[in-house]
């Protein structure tokens, strides 16, 4: 019982997303009604609901990726707005492991806002985070959309090279963020965090070369 009340639960919370920040044509309600009944039925045919949850540990060796986007929002991001509550909706998505479905809450909210580098930014780092880390060449266009929109905004930069390190490309990553640290103003809020980050940087780098 309590599987499905917990996978009822997240379905309504996607669709109330899908919803509130996709503004879905006519005829969309009804797609993702169906969509969702759909899974349901499919749970229902394939998965166990009435057993009890014994979540898989993960294994030692493997690393989450970074979702700065939780960490630095408060210094690069906006904090207020239609957007600030799409990657709050979204994160809270990947906080369940939902990673497709905080994609899809992301591009449901470009379609309205296209030219919004946060949600560009987003959605680059969104991709990367389900893609265990690497930077594919879809989240990789994702940031450099968001750099075209807004040269000055110091997330696309950020959070590319963060993408670029988690892949294991150092030399990108340094390159990116020192670009960024040479036109952040001295009293940026973000600089401590970008020079913690290229000094870790370099302790990685050593590591590797060992």
């Amino acid at each position: 019982m309590t599987g499905w009340l917990i996978f009822l639960g997240m379905a309504l919370i996607v669709a109330a997303a899908l919803y509130r920040f996709g503004r879905l044509p006519r005829g969309g309600v009804e797609l993702v009604a169906a969509a969702l009944l759909l899974g349901v039925a499919g749970y229902a045919w394939q998965g166990s609901p009435g057993l009890s949850g014994k979540p898989t540990p993960p294994p030692e060796a493997s690393k989450v990726p970074d979702s700065a986007f939780l960490h630095q929002d408060d210094k690069m991001l906006a904090k207020v707005g239609t957007d600030a509550d799409v990657m709050r909706s979204a994160e809270g998505l990947q906080s369940q492991g939902l990673n497709l479905y905080a994609i899809a809450i992301i591009k449901a909210g470009l379609a309205k806002r296209p030219n919004s580098p946060d949600l560009w930014a987003g959605l680059g780092n969104a991709m990367v985070i389900h893609d265990g880390g690497q930077m594919s060449p879809a989240a990789q266009l994702a940031f450099q959309r968001a750099e075209a929109i807004a040269p000055d905004h110091p997330a696309p930069p950020f959070f590319m090279g963060l993408a670029y390190a988690q892949a294991g490309q150092f030399d990108r990553a340094e390159a990116t963020w020192r670009a960024l640290l040479d036109r952040s103003p001295a009293n940026a809020p973000w600089r401590p965090e970008l020079e913690q980050r290229l000094i870790e940087l370099e302790r990685l780098k050593g590591q590797a070369a060992q």
